[in-house]
């Protein structure tokens, strides 16, 4: 099997992102020999996987996390979201930068994250912990996902006393009942339901098939997986945006910076006056893109100049 030499970095990713080149799939073979039987060569003579395949895209996602972030032992139950691990780093990648730039430059030593819907993958707090050494609470509502991320944790040691998970009991909160009164998260993060129905989650992943294979397919087969709370909710993006933003004022001082991916660029206006409505001192959009796809993150805090001064000194040590 063979593959470039030297080939372009992807267009849009983070300068440190490790998946800007094409997949290396003799490495990717090497610390996962199971992927070798999914790759084949494509229609332009370079070696790839079927995207449009559910178990190619998990064993793809299984070398990618061994190869680069040291995971021995991944997996996920049948239909859970299967995530595309460069986007998901280029969102840490943003977010470290956000931190040092709030730390005269420097990216603080050590940083506490809340990840708002870990899922069963935990493909976050993995990534941010190997490349960052961050700690993670994640939180989630479904009680499956949090077992198989926790399975993850005790069977990778490095992530073992670095990931804790916490159980979402109401499907109309975000932060209520996951932040306790002695928390202090340097960050939260997130990538919302972005659907508003069951049906419109099926029509988009028709969508994402029918670009992916070049035809409409005769039935829907979820090539990344995702169960309800990780596809779509009441309200869809922009309502749990809207939930979000109004929680996020009520444990102002205790999260310096807030954020969550936006995927669709008509909730922005929306967000933005939620977030003037709920006191935000600060607001960052940075934009975010993947080949063709392209998205964004918003962050906000509402720790004035002196708020973050306090937090640099009782936080990060300066």
């Amino acid at each position: 099997m063979t593959h470039p030499k030297t080939t372009p970095p992807k267009p849009g990713l983070h300068p440190r992102n490790a998946h800007r080149q094409r997949y290396d799939f003799a490495a990717l073979i090497a610390a996962c020999p199971d992927l070798a039987r999914f790759v084949t060569r494509n229609a332009n003579g370079v070696d790839s996987v079927d995207f449009a395949d559910p178990v190619a895209v998990k064993m793809l996602n299984r070398a990618l996390l061994a190869h680069h972030y040291g995971i021995a032992h991944w997996d996920i139950p049948p239909g859970y979201l299967c995530p595309p691990i460069p986007g998901r780093a280029d969102y840490i990648h943003h977010l470290a930068d956000l931190l040092a730039a709030s730390n005269g430059g420097e990216l603080p030593a050590r940083v506490n994250v809340l990840d708002v819907g870990v899922g069963a993958n935990c493909v976050y707090p993995i990534i941010g912990r190997a490349v960052y050494g961050w700690c993670f609470v994640g939180s989630d509502i479904d009680p499956l996902a949090l077992r198989s991320a926790q399975a993850i944790v005790d069977a990778n040691l490095a992530l073992v006393g670095a990931i804790r998970l916490r159980r979402q009991a109401s499907s109309a909160n975000v932060f209520q009942g996951v932040i306790k009164r002695n928390d202090y998260f340097d960050l939260t993060l997130c990538n919302p339901p972005f659907h508003a129905s069951a049906q419109e989650a099926e029509a988009g992943t028709r969508r994402k098939l029918t670009n992916l294979t070049g035809k409409r397919p005769a039935k829907t087969v979820l090539n990344f997986g995702g169960q309800h709370a990780e596809l779509w909710c009441d309200g869809g993006e922009a309502g749990f945006l809207r939930t979000m933003v109004s929680e996020s004022a009520g444990f102002a001082h205790q999260c310096c910076w807030f954020s969550s991916l936006v995927s669709k660029e008509a909730n922005l206006p929306g967000l933005y006056r939620a977030l003037k409505q709920a006191g935000a001192r600060r607001v960052e959009t940075i934009a975010m893109a993947q080949g063709q796809k392209t998205s964004r993150l918003v962050a906000w805090s509402y720790l004035d100049e002196a708020g973050l001064a306090a937090w640099r000194e009782a936080r990060w040590g300066r």
